[in-house]
């Protein structure tokens, strides 16, 4: 492929695309993410085996490989059992929302530059639009609500309580993901993946916007209910989620939707600040290294880098308590994220204006509101440190009847009041009376 054809691709690349490069392209996406979905099933009990000492699926294929094939296959032979109270309709509509926007939202990504398919030149990517990058976030969305109207539909605690869980997680993290996105906007100048991938030309956003790419991992992490951050799916605490009730293929829709997610912001973190599909150094010195079909050979391996960061997660950290995952995203996520905003916003205006005294004004406020937010911190802090600080020192034997640094509880028997065993408690008949007597146990007589 020559030199022009290697450029970076603009809109106009997708206009007066015949219809059947466009299924190709579809059916190449859609095969592409559900045998994603069956590798990274593998890969992650693999490398979690590892991780735990232990081998992992060894018994079906060379290496277990044919582990995820046989449970692929099993999941939609398993009874499809639906409960007798359930909002059927809806029942059935919310696997389906889950799994379909998951889809949708990988087909602004581009995985390629412009190759030659069939003597047709097109970009490797099934669309772009001004505002792709939206489209990722519109899909989160309304993939949230196949959650919601798993959980309501099934009409139990625990599947409304995972659908509580993560409508207000996924709200929390949007807000903090779409904040991530707007420094790279700022610097891109537009929403455009394929411009995006364009302004990295020289150097990755993932450096340049160092505090933007961190929050957006974190975010990542969140909004795909991913360990540390799998709240609504907590075993040990609500069963399944809004999966609790759903069985067979609707539930590994769910499954799929899940892995699905994590690819899609996986290889949306690889457009927006890893150069997407370019070659990183020094593989980019070579000057065929970002044409033609290599491309996509330096995207999958930024993408699967990523998910195993993913496994890593899941192998290495606990689940966070509930509180401390809304904390999170609130107090240091949504506002580290605006102020790195101003501050970007500040540094591209006085670049293209150095003169003017609203520039002057502006650096102002964005130092004053930094000022403001670490103090805030520190008094949070202080906050937080006073309410958990060390505990009374504890009362001297003999004072309670306790010992000294080891707290025992009250106990209601006759000789932890003073009583000899041989003397009956007050209230009670005496010792040799034919009335059956009764254990004080402080659990009522």
């Amino acid at each position: 492929m020559s030199g022009a054809l290697a450029a970076d691709p603009t809109l106009a690349d997708f206009y007066l695309v015949p219809w059947w490069l466009v299924l190709l392209k579809v059916g190449i996406v859609f095969v592409f993410l559900i045998f994603t979905t069956i590798f990274m099933i593998w890969f992650e009990r693999r490398v979690i085996g590892r991780m735990q000492n232990r081998p992992g699926p060894n018994r079906a294929g060379p290496w277990g490989l044919l582990q995820p094939i046989a449970d692929a296959l099993k999941l939609p032979l398993k009874e499809d059992i639906v409960p007798t109270k359930v909002d059927k309709l809806v029942f059935f509509i919310a696997p389906i929302i889950a799994a379909g926007t998951s889809f949708i939202a990988f087909a602004i990504i581009p995985w390629g530059t412009v190759v030659s398919i069939f003597h047709h030149q097109t970009p490797l990517q099934v669309a772009d639009l001004p505002v792709a990058v939206l489209l990722v976030l519109a899909m989160s969305s309304i993939g949230v609500y196949g959650i919601v109207l798993a959980g309501w539909a099934s009409r139990g605690p625990y599947s409304l309580l995972g659908a509580l869980r993560s409508t207000a997680q996924v709200i929390s993290y949007e807000i903090a993901m779409g904040l991530a996105f707007v420094a790279v906007f700022l610097y891109a100048g537009s929403l455009s993946t394929t411009a995006i991938v364009t302004a990295q030309q020289h150097f990755w956003y993932g450096w340049l916007l160092l505090p933007s790419f961190l929050v957006y991992l974190v975010t990542m992490v969140g909004e795909t209910n991913r360990v540390p951050f799998d709240l609504p799916e907590g075993e040990g605490e609500i069963v399944a989620g809004h999966m609790t009730e759903y069985s067979s293929m609707k539930f590994a829709m769910f499954f799929l939707a899940e892995y699905i997610n994590m690819v899609t912001v996986s290889a949306l973190a690889v457009t927006l600040f890893l150069g997407g599909w370019r070659a990183p150094w020094p593989i980019s010195l070579w000057s065929g290294a970002n044409s033609g079909w290599w491309t996509v050979l330096w995207f999958l391996i930024k993408v699967f880098i990523l998910l195993f960061c993913y496994v890593w997660l899941r192998g290495t950290l606990p689940r966070v308590r509930y509180d401390q995952l809304m904390a999170l995203g609130w107090k240091i996520l949504i506002p580290a994220s605006i102020v790195w905003i101003l501050l970007i916003a500040t540094v591209k205006a006085w670049r293209n204006d150095t003169h003017s005294n609203v520039v002057y004004a502006c650096a102002g406020l964005v130092i004053v509101l930094i000022l403001l937010l670490v103090t805030f911190w520190d008094n949070a802090g202080q906050r937080h440190a006073a309410e958990i600080g060390p505990e009374p020192p504890p009362v001297p034997d003999g004072a309670d009847g306790t010992v000294e640094g080891f707290p025992v509880p009250p106990l209601d028997l006759p000789h932890y009041h003073g009583l000899d065993l041989g003397e009956p408690a007050l209230g009670s008949p005496p010792l040799g009376s034919t009335d059956v007597t009764k254990e004080v146990t402080g659990a009522g007589s």
